[in-house]
């Protein structure tokens, strides 16, 4: 069956982020050597690492916009890579969602406990959040398209709570209108951000929109693969996107995998964190 095509040009996987568990999201991804999170846990560690040292945060709450089943907490928490999570979620095809998320929280218990870090996701998919609260990757969700309407009360409280906002792919899909209401929520002590963005999406309105805010954006040198194509027609499509956008694809996209930049955005107005809580002064 040929892979439909999302709006943005690429390819749509809405079909798997709305199981009730992620085996079927780790086994798609895997046929495409889906790659980005494992590509950016190191630069997620040094910007955890900066931030900690810059606001003296004794836990920090890092934020991941579009964590679908949470899978940057996941090799955070674990220390591991996409091949090894899909192997471990591709072997349990006879487990009951109950034993797999029994399973999960068995293997966080017994890995490297992180107690300087506090999860929280936000995603369109509900299911996705749920299973991945459940199995204790995220310490808590939020249910949101911030694309679309304001957060509610009760999400502004988590959302205000976030030291370090991370992404892998979620922008392209979401905009500035996102980025600057998490922003917002906190203005006098808005949180980092480090979002992994594909070449095919120009970065330059958020980056102003943020700018409006105190907030200071550099690209870090370098590309990061994140999966092969899913089809002809999504690398006909991206190619041409690029193509109009004036960006060289020789030995990157035209080679047959999608690439990203590594965007930093760093609020330029004094931080002082005195306790991480629901409810901030």
């Amino acid at each position: 069956m040929p892979v439909p095509l999302h709006t943005t040009g690429k390819a749509s996987f809405d079909d798997i982020y709305d199981r009730p568990d992620p085996r079927d999201y780790y086994s798609r991804l895997a046929d495409l050597d889906y790659r980005i999170p494992e590509l950016a846990r190191p630069h997620f560690e040094q910007q955890i690492r900066e931030c900690r040292a810059a606001t003296g945060a004794a836990v920090l709450t890092v934020l991941d916009i579009g964590c679908s089943y949470g899978v940057n907490a996941a090799l955070l928490r674990l220390g591991t890579d996409m091949a090894e999570l899909s192997r471990h979620y591709g072997d349990a095809a006879d487990l009951t969602r109950t034993e797999l998320i029994a399973r999960d929280r068995a293997r966080l218990a017994t890995a490297a406990q992180r107690p300087e870090l506090r999860f929280l996701g936000m995603d369109a998919s509900r299911p996705a959040l749920d299973y991945a609260q459940a199995a204790g990757l995220l310490d808590d969700t939020v249910h949101a398209d911030l694309e679309a309407t304001e957060p509610t009360d009760e999400q502004r409280d988590l959302l205000a709570t976030a030291d370090l906002v991370i992404s892998t792919g979620c922008v392209g899909y979401v905009t500035e209108k996102t980025l600057a209401r998490i922003a917002a929520v906190r203005p006098q002590r808005p949180p980092w951000m480090a979002h992994f963005v594909l070449r095919m999406f120009d970065f330059a309105p958020i980056e102003a929109e943020l700018a409006t805010l105190g907030y200071r954006t550099e690209r870090l040198p370098g590309m990061f693969e994140q999966r092969r194509f899913a089809s002809a027609g999504e690398r006909a499509q991206v190619l041409d996107q690029l193509a109009a956008k004036g960006i060289d694809t020789a030995d990157h996209e035209d080679q047959g995998r999608l690439y990203a930049n590594l965007y930093l955005s760093r609020p330029e107005i004094p931080r002082t964190i005195a306790s991480n809580t629901r409810n901030p002064s």
